[in-house]
């Protein structure tokens, strides 16, 4: 498989300014197998260490902070061979070794030599531990599901991949390629972006085994809310994650403690919410009074909207069974659209520094699906599961934000147009808002 985060190890390999490297990321989203393949693309040898398979490695950070006896140890009791800038050295699972994580500050002070990596599944939560963080002497990178162009590349569709790379004009996608990219759109919200269900379905087609692999990686994070050091939180970490799709399915979706649990408080269950956005297994959308800069300073603070880490992972959560991508558009409108209301959240993640925020308002009822900031810009962003496209919500919107707003988004079944501010976007190109919007900014101005 192919995976576009090996672009940015390159820079990371390359950089006169290289720390040690931290890469985040959940459970089984391929953090391990990108940094081994990675090391033998990139490097003469890959020295790699896994904490969990092998305890007895942790005692070497314990006993002494010198980097190089640090390495003997490790290259006695392993067995491998390290060099200086021809090794890359991969420290696994070390999401409970506060000793390791805490050992990069002198790997980058003493010995920046040695190109040094970490992974672990919970390091977002290990590092919310101000004891075990090496501030300012690491550099990190995030690993998050595999987009839908990476989904497309490991399905042998090259070739649509090119087309959408190459596209400089705002122009309808001719049906040769709209409607092959509309049934792909269709698989990857059945697979999701988790590699080994990606893997089943790509190389084996079997549904069977994609559905047991989904059910394996929700098996997994489950395991890991027992991972919590407040043992009461477990059970409302679990209530919390099983009510997700409940959540998404509502018209309004701002999350309601009241459908996790009847009678359940904000202040009873915010701990355990917190957990899995420090996880990194759901993402936490804040409600914004207004599209101005800067946009966490008009955070609501006590609305938001929850989405989970996997459209995939959504999909097998809720029980929607995969014959369900032989049916017309229906993943599309799937419970209200949350399929595609989570999986435009997903790929907006990974092409925007600041997270996204939703706006909107109760009395007359107006939401808009997504604020996005991009550079000093903030867009806002519609989704519609389909081709019925009315929007009153964006147009109200820009009638009371009439001068911070430079042009309007929407996500959805309808071709790529330009129509005055308004851009419409297929859901097959949400890996391309980014760039659409600077075409789309340069036509107007232009």
């Amino acid at each position: 498989m192919e995976r576009l985060i090996l672009n940015d190890l390159l820079k990371w390999k390359n950089s006169k300014h290289r720390k040690p490297l931290i890469l985040k990321g959940v459970r089984q989203v391929g953090k391990t197998w990108i940094l081994k393949e990675f090391g033998k693309r990139y490097y003469e040898n890959v020295a790699y260490f896994n904490f969990d398979e092998n305890e007895e490695y942790r005692q070497f950070f314990e006993t002494t902070k010198d980097v190089n006896r640090i390495l003997q140890n490790l290259t006695m009791a392993s067995g491998q061979r390290i060099f200086p800038e021809k090794t890359l050295i991969v420290f696994d699972e070390v999401q409970d070794c506060p000793k390791v994580i805490n050992s990069m500050k002198y790997f980058c002070e003493n010995a920046p030599q040695y190109h040094v990596a970490c992974a672990g599944s919970l390091l977002g939560i290990a590092l919310s531990k101000p004891s075990s963080f090496p501030v300012g002497k690491v550099n990190f990178l995030q690993i998050d599901p595999m987009t839908f162009t990476e989904f497309l590349m490991a399905n042998g569709d090259g070739n649509l991949v090119s087309y959408l790379n190459n596209l400089t004009a705002l122009e309808p996608v001719p049906d040769a390629f709209f409607n092959p990219l509309t049934e792909k759109l269709k698989m990857y919200y059945v697979t999701g972006g988790m590699p080994e269900p990606i893997l089943m379905w790509t190389q084996e087609r079997d549904p069977n085994a994609m559905q047991e692999a989904l059910s394996g990686i929700l098996g997994a994070y489950e395991r890991d809310f027992a991972k919590h050091p407040d043992v009461k939180e477990f059970p409302k970490i679990s209530l919390i994650w099983k009510s997700i799709p409940s959540q998404l399915a509502r018209e309004n979706k701002k999350f309601i403690y009241k459908v996790v649990k009847e009678g359940a408080r904000a202040r009873e269950y915010e701990d355990a919410l917190q957990w899995l956005v420090d996880a990194r297994l759901v993402h936490k959308v804040y409600r914004s009074a207004a599209p101005r800069l800067p946009i966490a300073a008009y955070d609501d603070l006590s609305a938001f909207k929850i989405y989970l880490v996997d459209v995939g992972l959504l999909r097998r959560l809720a029980q929607l069974a995969p014959t369900a991508f032989g049916e017309g558009n229906r993943l599309f409108t799937e419970f209200k659209g949350a399929l595609t209301e989570n999986y435009i959240l997903q790929t907006l993640i990974t092409q925007f520094e600041v997270s996204p925020r939703y706006w909107s308002q109760s009395n007359p009822p107006y939401e808009v699906d997504f604020l996005i900031q991009r550079e000093n810009d903030i867009f806002p962003v519609e989704v519609k599961s389909e081709t019925n496209v009315a929007s009153r919500s964006l147009h109200k919107f820009t009638e009371l934000f009439p001068e911070e707003i430079r042009l309007r988004i929407r996500f959805s079944l309808e071709n790529l147009k330009l129509d005055n501010d308004l851009l419409n976007i297929p859901l097959f190109m949400a890996d391309q808002t980014d760039r659409l919007i600077q075409l789309a900014l340069k036509k107007r101005s232009g």
